[in-house]
């Protein structure tokens, strides 16, 4: 018996062509107008070097993505899925070598507000779930935010760099099958206004991050931190309040 992930099983599944899943999985829509807008633009223009890259990838993303506000900077060879259910705000910067993947049950799966920057090598993975990101935040480079029902941070967060926002755990109940054959489940995550995550913060399902509050670098949180906070460790544990005397 083979043992897989559900993305491993729409991977290999022997009843549809390989085009077929390269369209369910990349672009999201039948069309073959849309496959074609997404093919040039993937083939041609998202690895296009210098200024001349930045202006036709400003000029052409906004008619695959759902919706491109003004001012917004797409760095070199950013992967996109499903880029019909993205939308992003205004003054954006996207870095180079992102991943966004709108892949999701709901439309938009991924919405990122105004002023936001992501820096290169970061990850936004919709796993069917959606992911909201407020105005004036900073992902850190490196960082993975995944969501297999909602992740939603907040305004002016800062994220330093590798951060890890997984929003979904897989269940480990059953022992006569592996644990890759098990369920999914999610419970969200979210990360309120003001934040500061420092680098290689882990944030497990089912966290809410208070405002205001800041995690040390190397935590691992894996319970609610209440707002106005200071915590670290593994497991990240409050250990004052910002709101003291002399803070």
């Amino acid at each position: 018996m083979k043992y897989m992930t559900k993305f491993q099983s729409e991977l290999t599944d022997e009843k549809k062509s390989p085009f077929k899943k390269y369209r369910e999985i990349f672009v999201g829509k039948k069309g073959f107008w849309d496959l074609l807008k997404f093919e040039i633009i993937t083939t041609f223009i998202s690895s296009l070097p210098g200024g001349i890259g930045f202006f036709l990838r400003k000029i052409s993303y906004p008619f695959i993505f759902g919706k491109i506000g003004k001012n917004v900077v797409f760095g070199r060879s950013i992967t996109f899925r499903h880029p019909h259910k993205i939308i992003i705000g205004d003054n954006v910067i996207i870095d180079d070598n992102c991943v966004l993947d709108g892949k999701s049950t709901e439309n938009p799966g991924i919405v990122i507000s105004n002023n936001v920057f992501i820096n290169r090598n970061t990850i936004l993975s919709c796993h069917f779930g959606t992911i909201e990101i407020g105005d004036n935040t900073n992902i850190g480079n490196n960082s993975i935010i995944h969501s297999a029902s909602k992740v939603k941070i907040g305004k002016n967060v800062i994220m330093a760099a590798s951060c890890h926002i997984i929003g979904s755990k897989r269940e480990m109940d059953r022992l006569d099958v592996p644990v890759i054959a098990q369920q999914t489940s999610s419970k969200g995550i979210y990360i309120e206004d003001n934040v500061w995550l420092g680098a290689l913060v882990f944030v497990n399902d089912g966290v809410t991050i208070g405002r205001d509050s800041v995690i040390g670098a190397g935590s691992i949180v894996l319970n609610d931190i209440p707002e106005y906070h200071v915590a670290f460790g593994s497991p990240a544990k409050p250990v004052r309040t910002r709101k003291e005397k002399g803070n």
